[in-house]
């Protein structure tokens, strides 16, 4: 069973910056893709950023140039850099892990970006 732990989230005021962690049980090589997705109140879960097990990366258009995904596969942990933090994300950021059409997810990290 695949566990994904994350970490790092918290409380930010506006244009700080945060880094989020994701810890998988295994070895991530095992994974297609690994990715961070956001849910805010009343709003659907969307993509933030993934990157593949041949570390090309996609992005969420809101986040392009301040939000960087990265891996060290050494420690089986994926990164998400939150820079320019602003009030709209606001959100639990989920940890995902794919093999070929399943998806795995972690518990989620609260963000709150407020003044």
């Amino acid at each position: 069973q695949v566990q994904l732990v994350e970490s790092g989230g918290g409380l930010v005021q506006p244009g700080g910056s945060l880094r989020l962690s994701c810890a998988a049980s295994e070895n991530i090589f095992n994974f297609n893709a690994m990715g961070w997705y956001r849910q805010a109140p009343g709003k659907q879960r969307e993509l933030v950023a993934t990157i593949t097990v041949g570390d090309t990366t996609n992005y969420a258009d809101s986040v392009k140039g301040r939000f960087t995904i990265s891996r060290e596969n050494a420690m089986n942990t994926v990164y998400l850099q939150m820079n320019n933090l602003k009030p709209e994300d606001t959100a639990v950021y989920y940890c995902s892990a794919r093999i070929l059409s399943r998806h795995y997810w972690g518990q989620g990290t609260q963000v709150a970006v407020s003044s």
